[in-house]
């Protein structure tokens, strides 16, 4: 089996990094919890042990951490760093400007400067190609052509060839991505349209802070399941890193609360 190969190897390509994370990632959630957790440990002890293998101290801690919890959750990034995965392609997922929800906005306006609300494959391959610079790594252009492409794979979960802000999100480890609360708040079209208005409350077309304040407050007392209001702060200054000026736009605020998008 090509997956149990993978888990016994000295070094796991981005290749196979992909092909692990689909094996396991079973339902297409973009984490891996339960059974499929359980399953990924199981099988790369298994693995290891078959090939006379230790456990890196990486697998070790992962293994002590999750392995007799049912409740635990990771992401790519989480796995990344679990297994010996190519050094280039590892940056990605250790990237210092996308270590917090606000960092990752803020990179995620610069990148999508037209307000589209997605990056197409010659965007994302410039994204990677600066990550890559800033940390003083210079890769040829067929090597980021193959990154760009397995990012897309890896992320893109309604294979129209982008990736949206959700979507790209998953490079941020699961504790830092606050995007994962507002998917339980996603409102229609016309339900995040009546809100957007309401709380415009000048018709200018964008929200301020204090606007968005006041939005967030209606959400998190209509959502208390999801949205903690003690967090109020945090997700306010996330979502404020979108903004231009601190005027945040309609269809820049769509992205995080609307279920089609903007």
């Amino acid at each position: 089996m090509a997956v149990e190969t993978y888990l016994q190897g000295a070094v796991v390509s981005a290749s196979q990094f992909f092909e692990i994370w689909h094996h396991y990632d079973s339902d297409g959630s973009g984490f891996l919890d339960g059974k499929e957790l359980q399953k990924l440990i199981q099988d790369l002890q298994q693995a290891r042990k078959k090939a006379s293998l230790d456990l890196t101290p990486e697998m070790k801690k992962f293994v002590d951490q999750y392995g007799k919890s049912s409740d635990g959750k990771i992401g790519i990034v989480e796995l990344a760093q679990v297994l010996p995965t190519e050094e280039n392609f590892l940056l990605f997922f250790r990237c210092q400007q996308l270590k917090s929800s606000e960092d990752f906005m803020q990179t995620w306006r610069k990148y999508d400067s037209d307000h589209s609300g997605y990056m197409d494959a010659e965007e994302l391959k410039s994204f990677l190609k600066d990550l890559l610079q800033k940390a003083n790594k210079q890769i040829d252009d067929s090597k980021l052509t193959e990154y760009t492409d397995i990012m897309l794979r890896m992320f893109d979960e309604n294979n129209d060839g982008k990736l949206e802000l959700t979507e790209l999100a998953k490079l941020l480890p699961v504790q830092e991505n606050f995007l994962l609360k507002f998917k339980g708040v996603k409102m229609s079209q016309n339900e995040f349209s009546k809100a957007f208005e309401s709380f415009d409350s000048d018709g200018s077309g964008f929200i301020d802070e204090q606007e968005l304040d006041a939005l967030l407050k209606n959400l998190c007392e209509k959502n208390k399941s999801v949205l903690d209001i003690n967090n109020l702060a945090a997700y306010k200054k996330s979502i404020m890193a979108l903004s231009d000026k601190g005027k945040l736009f309609r269809n820049d605020l769509a992205l995080i609360l609307c279920a089609g998008g903007n």
